[in-house]
């Protein structure tokens, strides 16, 4: 396929990478920084807008940070937008509001092309080793066009609903289960090593039992070693835990440990480290206890 993709960052550079290796023919345009030599390497075309990517895509590929980063791509001057033509589709991979996914979405049917929202989990290590999870939103049929194309750049593949916005109401889901596990690996972590037990042999011993997670896995270990590049930067789990507080707002739920993560994540940024990964949330925990889970 001719393939269109806006934003090669830590996410979007590697998954873009994956669909030129698998022989499909790229589109990019610079975002925020050059583009990537590894991937101009691959034989991608460098457009002079996201309207020229459009143009000249079958499909548009948009994996970019936030709502309005994605409108500006979509619907600013010389937007993907103006160079979409019927019958083609584009493919939003950011996480962002589901209620402007929708109307997104709305804008982008009236002119004749699909639109699914897939937005996806895994992290920097998910999109390199083309292992993502990847939550869609949208209609059977741009669903089964797309899933090629996703099935390159991930493992995990769930059409989660058939209206717009559906894979990023999962997204924000996960993202809740996310923050809420690091808390608590975190907050488990800084009681023991503040107890006088070895942190690393803690963790093992959690890994054999029922509160064994990826996260206890992976971002356990991160505490342990203090490895806090991203990753995934604290300042997008951010956005991504403010749209669920004003989703559930929308709906009249309560989600009271999300809201206690933002305020730890607060903690982080109020630190220095909003470019810190998640999983630096442990130092929020460990400023609160002064005591580190492990000496740096």
């Amino acid at each position: 396929m001719k393939i269109g993709f806006i934003g090669l960052g830590i996410m979007g550079r590697p998954m873009a990478g994956h669909l030129a290796d698998a022989g499909h023919e790229l589109f990019v345009v610079k975002h925020r920084s050059p583009i990537p030599q590894d991937i101009r390497d691959k034989g991608a075309s460098e457009c002079a807008s996201n309207k020229e990517v459009a143009e000249k895509s079958d499909v548009v590929i948009i994996m970019v940070p936030d709502t309005p980063d994605v409108e500006a791509a979509l619907f600013g001057p010389d937007g993907a937008y103006e160079g979409l033509s019927e019958g083609k589709l584009l493919i939003d991979m950011s996480s962002i509001s589901p209620t402007a996914t929708k109307d997104f979405a709305r804008r982008v049917n009236e002119k004749g092309c699909q639109y699914l929202d897939a937005p996806v989990s895994g992290g920097e290590a998910g999109a390199k080793n083309a292992a993502l999870t990847i939550m869609v939103g949208g209609p059977q049929e741009a669903f089964d066009r797309a899933k090629p194309l996703f099935e390159i750049m991930g493992k995990t593949i769930t059409l989660v609903g058939t209206e717009n916005g559906d894979g990023q109401t999962c997204k924000v889901a996960n993202q809740i289960v996310v923050a809420l596990t690091i808390e608590a690996v975190g907050e488990a972590l800084v009681f023991a090593s503040k107890a006088g037990a070895d942190p690393s042999k803690v963790r093992e011993a959690l890994l054999g039992g029922l509160a064994q997670s990826k996260i206890l896995e992976m971002h356990g270990q991160r505490m342990i070693d203090r490895t806090f590049d991203p990753g995934f930067r604290i300042e997008l789990h951010q956005k991504d835990l403010n749209l669920a507080l004003q989703s559930a707002k929308e709906l009249g739920v309560s989600i009271p440990n999300t809201a206690t993560a933002q305020e730890l994540f607060n903690v982080c940024k109020a630190l220095g480290g909003q470019a810190w990964d998640h999983s630096g949330l442990v130092k929020a925990l460990e400023h609160m206890a002064q005591h580190k889970v492990k000496e740096d």
